[in-house]
């Protein structure tokens, strides 16, 4: 990995707009302006162990200059200062600008990258020193009322400016090569030698396992910041060598980062908007696409839609007219930005080549193969459960990273050594490791190839649905369902957990006991597997819609649409275990989300259709209901309107006395049609 000895690449953050626009104030404004600027360059820190001298002589001329600006101050002159004075003051004002965004940019980025760009940040400062010693060389100092003193340091200032030289230091420069010629290692299938990563990570300050997670964090936050693809890939490989010297010098640790404003969210901790979850999975979408209906779906959940032998679309019941799936690239550019600004990893398409959306590089990709290798060999032989608990903790944050590290952590045979800890006498003793594990297995099962291996490895599946029923934790049952849901993301092993009884006995239990995370992750489970019919009636004698009425105030939009899909497919059995549950979807139709209500219109027609005079009766019980569709019918999504148009025909038929049953079906009328019709 060359790092070319050019002027570094331009980046999102540096400089700021402001740092090279003349400011616009008035004498002594401009003053206390300069005064405040050479005060916050001067109250910033040296840098710590790369550019220490450059960054010392800058913050200490600030401090120099900062005396003569006060000195102005406090003996300001009587009349105006002339033309040439103002100039050299605006300059001023935009030099320290620039000053003060590369001290800051330096300080708060990665070191392992400043190092990387070790020459062309030193020439940076020397420029902006020159430039400074133009403006001070011709500054008119005698016109001024300066004190001797006073004077005198600004002469210092000038001077030392003048002496400026560009320069290299040749440990700085040492240290890079030693980074440079590691990574060359690392690509050609070299194991670093051990002490000398330790030497460099010593001479960077990176002394310990927090340090150097916290440096990858940093690493992470550069790819974002550039622009220049080959600054983006240079910094994918340095994260893996950062990746491996943290494993192999530091041991593994549990220990999580202090919550800070560097740690990243959750997607379990926000709530995450309505139109950026997927229709079928009510999951945050990664790679939206649209269909021929117009509307927006995740690409793996409508390919797996489709693949399992559907023609219509989920969301409105039309037919497509074809199958071609349209990238939706200004929702996806809208979802990478609310990512980032919630601090939520987001892994777009084609992510099985890329880190944190960089193709990886040959040396990246070789770093990472090598600290699986040593993380999967020492849990093969790790002498404590404490020990174990640790290694897995590692493996689970890398298989969170990237689809190459999931290949590589499956590849090195780390599947069937996680399943020895899967048992119950595990998770009892030590919980955290039995949730570690769950959500090691979560993470790889990502991986399409994955989800195989996981499914033929001896005791895995068994495993994950012990601790889905009996785990210590319920992060380790949500994490359990979850990782069921990603399996049945494959039609043949949907139909195989369908058949599972303790599958749908964990997941009722799940969703009817388990805290308002882990109900989530069992319903959207359990409406994956809602899509084959033969799962459904098990899912109907197992109580799952008694267990969704349940859950439809806590969770109202995944509760109706899993009330949607059993009731459409569950037969007689379904619609009369559903009619407990038409109040609560009277009341979602009036003050649930657009979501919901389209959900709740389509259950109430497939149950009143289906349900008999008894079930609209129950239906017509519900107070202002006819307002209540009505205003569905005005202000709902055109699927919600087709369906509450039915729903308002079956209502005055039976209030009429007539057939429920000869209702038209119009929720696949044009819009023109039905507005036609319901104007007649």
């Amino acid at each position: 990995m060359a790092v070319s000895p050019r002027v570094f690449p331009p980046r999102k953050r540096w400089p700021s707009t402001g740092s090279s626009i003349s400011p616009k104030f008035a004498d002594m404004n401009l003053v206390k302006s300069l005064l405040s600027l050479s005060q916050e360059i001067s109250a910033l820190r040296p840098l710590q162990c790369l550019l220490i001298q450059k960054s010392l002589s800058t913050i200490n001329k600030s401090k120099l200059l900062a005396i003569v600006f006060e000195e102005l101050l406090r003996n300001p002159v009587s009349t105006s200062f002339s033309p040439s004075i103002l100039l050299c003051f605006e300059e001023m004002y935009i030099v320290f600008q620039r000053i003060k965004t590369l001290m800051e940019d330096c300080c708060n980025g990665s070191k392992m990258w400043l190092l990387m760009r070790i020459q062309p940040l030193a020439n940076s400062f020397h420029e902006l020193t020159l430039e400074l010693s133009t403006l001070l060389n011709i500054f008119p100092v005698n016109e001024l009322d300066l004190s001797q003193d006073v004077e005198e340091l600004f002469v210092l200032v000038r001077k030392h400016c003048s002496q400026s030289k560009p320069s290299e230091d040749p440990r700085e420069d040492s240290l890079r090569r030693d980074v440079l010629a590691l990574l060359h290692q690392i690509k050609k299938e070299i194991v670093p030698h051990h002490l000398k990563l330790k030497q460099i990570l010593d001479n960077l300050g990176l002394r310990d396992q927090s340090s150097c997670r916290e440096e990858i964090e940093c690493l992470q936050d550069e790819i974002q910041n550039q622009i220049d693809e080959k600054s983006k890939l240079d910094i994918a490989s340095l994260i893996g060598l950062l990746r491996y010297a943290k494993c192999v010098l530091f041991g593994s640790s549990t220990t999580q980062l202090e919550p800070d404003h560097r740690r990243r969210n959750s997607l379990s901790d926000i709530a995450v908007p309505a139109d950026f979850r997927c229709p079928i999975s009510l999951e945050l979408m990664r790679d939206p696409v649209v269909v021929a209906s117009g509307q927006t779906y995740d690409r793996e959940s409508i390919n797996q839609w489709i693949e399992s032998g559907h023609n219509t679309c989920p969301k409105t019941g039309q037919t497509l007219a074809h199958t071609n799936l349209i990238p939706n690239r200004a929702l996806r550019n809208l979802l990478a930005m609310w990512c980032r600004q919630q601090r939520v990893p987001f892994e777009t398409v084609g992510s099985n080549e890329k880190v944190s959306g960089v193709k990886a590089t040959k040396a990246a990709f070789e770093a990472t193969k090598m600290t699986v290798y040593f993380l999967v060999n020492k849990l093969s032989v790790s002498p404590s459960m404490e020990a174990a608990n640790a290694v897995t903790y590692e493996l689970r944050a890398l298989a969170k990273t990237d689809s190459d590290s999931r290949a590589c952590i499956a590849e090195a045979g780390a599947i069937p050594v996680l399943v020895r800890y899967l048992g119950s006498g595990v998770g009892s003793e030590h919980p955290n490791l039995q949730v570690n594990v769950v959500t090691t297995i979560l993470n790889l099962s990502i991986l399409e190839a994955n989800k195989t291996r996981i499914m033929e490895t001896d005791g895995a599946l068994n495993g994950v649905i012990d601790v889905l029923r009996f785990g210590a934790t319920w992060e380790a049952k949500g994490n359990a369902a979850a990782t069921i849901f990603s399996l049945s993301g494959v039609h043949a092993y949907r139909k195989r957990l369908g058949r599972k009884t303790r599958v749908i006995k964990g997941l009722i239990d799940l969703a009817k006991d388990g805290p308002t995370n882990s109900k989530r992750d069992a319903i959207v489970t359990i409406l994956n597997l809602a899509g084959d019919r033969e799962t459904v009636g098990r899912l109907v004698e197992g109580g799952v819609i008694e267990t969704v009425i349940g859950v439809i105030n806590v969770l109202p939009e995944e509760a109706v649409t899993i009330l949607e899909a059993v009731v459409k497919r569950g037969g007689l059995v379904a619609i009369a275990a559903a009619y407990n549950s038409i109040k609560k979807l009277g009341v979602i139709l009036r003050e649930g989300s657009d979501t919901a209500r389209e959900s709740a219109a389509a259950s109430l027609v497939t149950i009143c259709r289906k349900g008999g005079l008894e079930v609209v009766a129950e239906l017509a019980a519900v107070p202002s209901i006819e307002r209540i569709i009505w205003e569905v019918m005005g202000t709902g999504t055109m699927r919600a309107r087709r369906k509450a148009a039915v729903l308002l025909r079956i209502l005055r038929r039976w209030s009429a006395g007539l057939d429920t049953n000869d209702v038209v079906d119009i929720s696949v009328m044009s819009e023109g049609r039905l507005t036609t019709m319901l104007s007649a």
